[in-house]
C-alpha cells in the first residue's frame, strides 16, 4: 500500500489491515491522530500488529496521539 500523503503502514496480518483501513488509518502519520488504546480496541488488532506499528512509528520519530 503506498500513498503520496504519507508513509505507508507496515505489512500486517489481513485482519489488522482491514481494521485500520476500515477506521480510516492508511498511513503512519494518520495513526498519530489516535491513541494507542483506540487502535488496540479495533477488531482485528492484536499484539503482533501493535508491536509492528509501534516499531514503524518509532523508526520515523512518530508516536500514537494522546
Amino acid at each position: 500500500m503506498s500513498t503520496e500523503d504519507g508513509t505507508p503502514l507496515p505489512k500486517l496480518a489481513a485482519p489488522a489491515q482491514r481494521a485500520l483501513q476500515g477506521a480510516g488509518f492508511t498511513t503512519l502519520e494518520s495513526l498519530t491522530q489516535a491513541t494507542e488504546v483506540e487502535i488496540m480496541e479495533l477488531h482485528g488488532m492484536g499484539p503482533a500488529a501493535m508491536k509492528a506499528l509501534r516499531a514503524a512509528l518509532d523508526e520515523r520519530g512518530l508516536s500514537f496521539g494522546g
